[in-house]
């Protein structure tokens, strides 16, 4: 294992303590807790709060999305596993300003617990807390069994969507309900290219061939739905586009936005490349892209690979995505 760490038993407390340390102006540590992060002007009266979590390994997913116009607060475990039901909860009393809090997660098993755990302590305190499961990852299960799938990468969009919708000053139920909406209309299809090392097992996670890919490959190393011989990008971006569009469906005279992200050890440049493709393959059908992103935005270490996230937009969803969001791990947000 050649990693720049010191223990690989402090890697998550370390990397914590130089969030805090790069940016003290934006974040600060929920009382009570060694691992939950809160907005530095938490709480926020009368709005609701949103908090996050999941474990470590996936920067900016989850660290990253905690500030205006996105989220209030997020808890962390170990890497890939479960934040403790104690952080959460601490993050959670933080941040309530009295509006309730929304809990925003991927749908693992660990999470689901222990965010339920939090959830019945934070209610013996009087906060008012309700839940919202991302599970965009298409080849994870069947559209008839989507409760079953993964959330990966497209909790990007339920973050910036929820988090504008909560600036609205709307009702606990509201953002709620505005989240749901996002994670029913968000597809993700990913590829994986490397196994990544989880610094503490200190061998790789999984193996593949130096000439292989796997289609659907979860973001802790997963199985996907198929291990092939390497393809080209736009042969990999054709078969990507073609199950996330497949699976809504999405349709000619939809407007979406785009997310390609790279899993942690993909240089930017392959990931315009499929870009390239996968605009190509929208507007042969029909479907325009309103706005796109590119970069990382839910990693795996040092995974090779990048996912296909669309989101189907409406007018409020547009709106919403274009209002104003800021956390130091993003650019500030902007229409063009």
């Amino acid at each position: 294992m050649k990693k720049l760490i010191n223990d690989p038993y402090k890697v998550v407390d370390e990397t914590i303590s130089g969030i805090l340390k790069a940016y003290p102006y934006h974040l600060k540590m929920a009382k009570g807790s060694s691992r939950a992060l809160v907005r530095k002007d938490a709480p926020v009266k009368g709005k609701v709060a949103i908090c996050t979590g999941g474990g470590s390994g996936h920067i900016p997913v989850f660290l990253g999305y905690v500030g205006p116009g996105l989220l209030d607060g997020v808890s962390i475990g170990n890497v890939f596993s479960s934040p403790g039901a104690d952080d959460m909860v601490a993050a959670t009393r933080e941040i309530d300003g009295g509006a309730g809090v929304l809990y925003l997660f991927g749908n693992y098993s660990g999470d689901k617990m222990n965010f339920e755990m939090a959830a019945e302590m934070a209610a013996l305190d009087g906060i008012t807390v309700k839940t919202s499961i991302a599970s965009d990852d298409v080849a994870s299960a069947p559209p008839a069994e989507k409760k079953r799938r993964r959330g990966i990468a497209g909790i990007f969009f339920a973050y910036k969507i929820a988090g504008a919708k909560a600036d609205t000053k709307a009702t606990l139920d509201e953002v709620k309900a505005t989240a749901d909406k996002v994670i029913e209309n968000t597809c993700t299809m990913g590829v994986a290219l490397s196994p990544c090392t989880i610094p503490a097992v200190g061998k790789p996670n999984f193996i593949i061939a130096d000439d292989e890919m796997e289609l659907g490959m979860g973001i802790h190393g997963e199985p996907g739905i198929e291990r092939t011989k390497m393809k080209s990008a736009d042969e990999v971006a054709a078969i990507m586009a073609d199950k996330v569009i497949k699976d809504l469906p999405f349709k000619a005279k939809d407007e979406v936005a785009v997310l390609v992200n790279g899993l942690g050890a993909t240089p930017p440049e392959e990931l315009f490349i499929m870009y390239n493709k996968f605009y190509d393959i929208l507007g042969e059908r029909g479907i325009s892209v309103y706005k796109a992103f590119i970069g990382e935005y839910a990693t795996s270490m040092e995974m090779a690979g990048a996912s296909f996230t669309l989101l189907k937009l409406d007018s409020e969803f547009k709106k919403l995505l274009d209002a104003p969001a800021f956390s130091p791990f993003l650019p500030q947000w902007r229409r063009a």
